[in-house]
């Protein structure tokens, strides 16, 4: 009978996936990835890797590719509705380096799924297969036991230290195997499009992010320079029902807002919606079964932290399950450490969406804080999210943390 100490299976070739996967690889475990597409395929959207995140794929050898298809931003230019100039630009670039030891960048979502995914085709102890109909997984003893149907109609049963669920929102892992809860629809969707640069020069800097306010919803702009491209995310209350492509509903004060008015203009009937979910589980992992990233934990996107914690979770949970004959106890320590950092970063994301829609005058208020924290603030609000080092999280890490005081701005 083959070895099976140090093999594992995942659940979704995803940012959470194939991260897992790598990290695994790099310290000497071999790894099958069940994918139900037929090839990589993310949705198009724009997304932030910040220092967090940035170092764990700097570990893993993904420094240069990811420089490649992504930008490093100058900076945050944040414009309240009736704005004409920033309220102010938060620093980036050389700031976020200097303080946190990494880069922060912006790039296309589907671009860093392809750069994982051929770093995993690079590694001869990742398997990904492709077009998987089913499987079904088993937790006993010794370890899983996964029976899978292939692309080509072929079953087949295998056995392996541990399985993962890193199948996304609507995880078949967290709601059928560990008998866990569906995903909530919170009344929000994400409406994106992707623009060419000279479609919106005149309304954006394309050095920078661009983040515009507005009473009850908010606009979120990412140049894509790799692509020629700026990634535009509307985030408005909604119902989950919305039309798969098209115009976005109508938004009140765009004729005070030129600049808001103009990006809708090009955008024209572009739209793609994307309704947004969340996930909240207390069980993350039953015997040799477990889950990460978005299977775990989705979160709304007003920190711009989903995929990073996914790329987080990775970090924590590769050296444990490979560092210890017990995957179970890998699984219960992995959750001790993780469950109260990505519980924090959830609220901070919620209370960040509140904080963008604000309507007058608490808007004013909101204004008046922004201003006085200044374009280096955020280093210091947030340097218990940036400057985390997943790899070196600690005993200290499973205790729940102290709630920052100051309100959030912009996702950084």
């Amino acid at each position: 009978m083959p070895d099976t100490g140090q093999t594992f299976f995942i659940a979704g070739a995803g940012i959470s996936g194939l991260t897992l996967a790598l990290a695994l690889a790099q310290r000497g475990g071999r790894v099958t990835v069940l994918e139900r597409n037929e090839r990589i395929s993310e949705f198009g959207a724009g997304l932030q890797i910040s220092p967090n995140a940035r170092r764990v794929l700097d570990r893993l050898g993904l420094d240069s590719a990811v420089a490649g298809v992504s930008l490093e931003p100058t900076g945050i230019d944040l414009f309240p509705q009736d704005a004409t100039t920033p309220l102010t630009t938060l620093a980036l670039g050389p700031a976020m380096r200097s303080r946190f030891g990494a880069p922060y960048v912006v790039m296309h979502r589907a671009d860093l799924v392809e750069t994982l995914y051929q770093a995993a085709r690079r590694d001869r102890a990742i398997n990904v297969l492709f077009g998987v109909r089913q499987w079904d997984v088993v937790s006993h003893a010794r370890g899983v036991s996964v029976s899978i149907d292939t692309a080509d109609g072929e079953a087949r049963t295998s056995r392996g230290k541990a399985f993962i669920g890193a199948d996304g929102v609507h995880s078949q892992t967290r709601r059928q195997v560990l008998e866990g809860p569906d995903a909530r629809f919170g009344e929000r969707v994400a409406w994106r499009t992707l623009l060419p640069f000279d479609a919106v020069r005149a309304q954006l800097g394309l050095d920078r992010v661009t983040v515009l306010f507005a009473p009850d919803y908010h606009v979120v702009c990412y140049p894509l320079p790799h692509r020629g491209q700026v990634n535009i995310a509307l985030f408005v209350h909604g119902p989950a029902s919305v039309d798969k492509a098209g115009s976005v509903p109508a938004l009140p004060g765009t004729r005070r807002n030129p600049r808001l008015a103009a990006i809708l203009a090009a955008a024209g009937n572009s739209w793609t919606p994307w309704p947004l979910y969340t996930v909240t589980t207390p069980v993350w992992h039953r015997g040799h079964i477990g889950l990460i990233g978005d299977a775990a934990h989705a979160m709304v996107p007003f920190q711009a932290q989903g995929a990073a914690m996914g790329i987080e979770d990775a970090a924590v949970l590769a050296p444990l399950l490979l560092d210890t004959d017990d995957a179970e106890a890998a699984f219960a320590r992995y959750a001790a450490i993780r469950q109260p950092r990505v519980s924090r970063v959830a609220r901070t994301s919620l209370n960040n969406g509140r904080i963008f829609h604000l309507g007058w005058p608490m808007s004013k208020a909101r204004d008046s804080v922004i201003v006085a924290q200044g374009p280096t603030g955020h280093l210091n609000r947030l340097s218990w999210l940036y400057g985390h080092d997943a790899q070196a999280a600690d005993t200290a890490s499973s205790r729940p943390p102290t709630q920052p005081k100051s309100a959030g701005a912009a996702g950084v």
